[in-house]
């Protein structure tokens, strides 16, 4: 697969990230995202192993990222990295000898992390090892096992019913011993060192929606933040889910508080609305800046209260971290028919969609990297705009224009408390304008950046 997505060009250095937004091709880019989803797919991933390995690589053919390995046992506060699992072979077959079940037809057909097995048994016996969908009776379900050591097979309930009695034999040709765990990590240094985080989990097999969408979404952001003007550090993390950002946490504890704002990366090639969960804290700057984004894009967006339950948000909102980490997702995980089956394929995920997610986390990062305070220079009364050149001549029109609009409102919040984002928040006009604003205020010396203050 070629490195740099058809239909776009190479990121010119030194760019605002504005101007890389309005220059993207995001019909094509979402072309690509797909085909990396296509080429990614058919790799049996999991928390470790050579497909996990795999993935990374493919990964760092698009942009550098540090491919990073933490050895099996190690601590990592009150768990402890596990032994690598690798698979090359498992079937079941039945007194005919046919293959029923087959690991080469589909990686999910057998449950992950399954130990390794080569027995004769009665159907009666094996139907403990197998799991099916009764209501999905077409589709094979994803299982695992990752912190208990057993074994299985996953397959369609309606094969599943047609299976007939007799001894059937079973092969998992496995391997689960101490190795490493793999993550890859990229970092994108900006003038600020605080950070961007995104996470995004690299460790389900065949499924689109729920791991492979958020691999295609972060690694084209990653290619188009790579050359950008950046105000802010970006980190970026493609690791297992769970047991992965526990580890990071556990190996970055002294950095971690370097985060100021996060977004957890996931399902995000469905159709379906967007759907943002909120940090731990509620109210952080990244959760209000998903809001104005998604609103001035004029998109649908399901705003949901922070649950110590889903993804590797609530590792990193843990009460020991407490990091302003969300999720912006499309449909979240359970909440489609699809998830977690076989039916999670290249034709539920779109291109469409995939461009769609991408512009709007390059929204959000438009706000937190442009969000500033300002303090008035003319703080008595209104300034006189019109011999600036900057309202219309005739006055006490309707409609002012929004842009003139907003430089009022820049001119009048600009105390040095108030921000850009919440300007745009009160006023209800879109983030955009009030930059633009304040830019032209600034050009004519009627404002000036204020210090900083702590992120919220």
């Amino acid at each position: 697969m070629e490195r740099i997505p058809p239909g776009t060009d190479e990121v010119a250095p030194l760019r605002e990230l504005g101007a890389v937004i309005d220059s993207i091709d995001f019909a094509a880019a979402g072309r690509w995202m797909h085909e990396f989803i296509r080429e990614l797919y058919p790799i049996c991933r999991s928390i470790t192993g050579d497909g996990l390995r795999a993935t990374l690589r493919a990964i760092a053919h698009q942009v550098p990222l540090e491919i990073r390995e933490v050895p099996s046992g190690t601590s990592v506060f009150d768990w402890t990295v596990p032994k690598e699992w690798n698979i090359r072979e498992a079937w079941v077959k039945d007194p005919s000898g046919r293959k029923v079940i087959d690991f080469a037809r589909s990686n999910l057909q057998v449950v992950n992390y399954s130990v390794p097995v080569h027995t004769t048994m009665p159907l009666a016996d094996l139907r403990s090892h197998l799991h099916t969908l009764p209501d999905r009776p077409d589709w094979i379900p994803y299982r695992t096992s990752y912190y208990r050591e057993t074994w299985g097979f996953c397959l369609p309930h309606r094969e599943l019913a047609e299976l007939q009695e007799g001894d059937y034999e079973v092969l998992i040709d496995a391997s689960l011993r101490d190795g490493a765990l793999s993550y890859g990590e990229l970092v994108l240094p900006g003038r600020r060192g605080e950070e961007i985080l995104l996470s995004c989990h690299a460790c389900h097999p065949s499924l689109a929606n729920d791991n492979l969408s958020g691999i295609a979404v972060t690694t084209q952001l990653a290619r188009l933040l790579t050359g950008i003007r950046r105000e802010y550090t970006y980190r970026f993390l493609w690791i297992p889910g769970t047991i992965g950002a526990i580890t990071w946490l556990a190996l970055n504890e002294a950095n971690a508080s370097r985060v100021a704002h996060g977004l957890v990366v996931a399902c995000v090639g469905d159709p379906g609305r967007f759907h943002y969960k909120k940090t731990r804290r509620g109210d952080a700057t990244i959760d209000r800046a998903v809001v104005q984004a998604l609103r001035d894009l004029g998109w649908d967006l399901e705003v949901r209260g922070f649950s110590p339950y889903g993804y590797d948000e609530r590792q990193y909102g843990s009460p020991g971290f407490n990091l302003a980490v969300g999720s912006l997702t499309r449909t979240p995980h359970g909440r489609y028919p699809e998830y977690h089956t076989s039916a999670d394929d290249l034709e539920l995920v779109r291109g469409s969609a995939l461009a769609e997610s991408l512009r709007a986390y390059l929204e959000v990062f438009r706000i937190l990297e442009e969000d500033r305070c300002y303090l008035n220079r003319n703080p008595k009364c209104e300034p006189q705009l019109g011999k600036r050149g900057l309202y219309r001549a005739i006055g006490g029109l309707a409609d002012a224009g929004r842009q003139e609009l907003a430089m009022l409102w820049v001119l009048n919040q600009s105390d040095g408390t108030h921000s850009l984002l919440e300007i745009a928040e009160r006023s209800g006009l879109p983030f955009p304008a009030i930059v633009q604003a304040a830019r032209t205020l600034r050009n004519h010396d009627l404002l000036e950046e204020a210090p900083r203050r702590g992120e919220a």
